[in-house]
């Protein structure tokens, strides 16, 4: 599996903006799709934003608008813009990726360990 490590997130105040940061390592293995995923305390983990191999993106209706989400392939790193932050959007934030272990042609996902997004005055 991939090795996923995030950063960028802190605390920022209500109409703020922070990128996120997911860096990407690991060998014999393809990475697909993308995604960024968040779970705030006492609620279950949702869907952010993803983003394929090819660059096509989806976001969640919460954050439409507002968040952006790119990869760049030669750096194995696959970024979330968020801007006009609310005070709904404090959470921890997760990095995924969709892998393909190339000897065994095997999919699996791999999660970052997260990074805390505080949205607050």
């Amino acid at each position: 599996q991939v090795h996923l490590v995030e950063s960028g997130g802190g605390l920022v105040q209500p109409g703020g903006s922070l990128r996120l940061d997911c860096a990407a390592s690991g060998s014999g293995t393809s990475i697909n799709a993308m995604g960024w995923y968040r779970q705030g305390l006492g609620k279950q983990r949702e869907l952010v934003a993803t983003i394929s191999s090819g660059g096509t993106t989806d976001y969640a209706d919460s954050v439409k608008g507002r968040f952006t989400i790119s990869r760049d392939n030669a750096k194995n790193t696959v970024y979330l813009q968020m801007n006009n932050l609310k005070p709904e959007d404090t959470a921890v934030y997760y990095c995924n990726a969709e892998t393909v272990h190339i000897a065994t042609l095997t999919s699996v996902e791999s999660w970052g360990q997260g990074t805390q997004v505080t949205v607050s005055s």
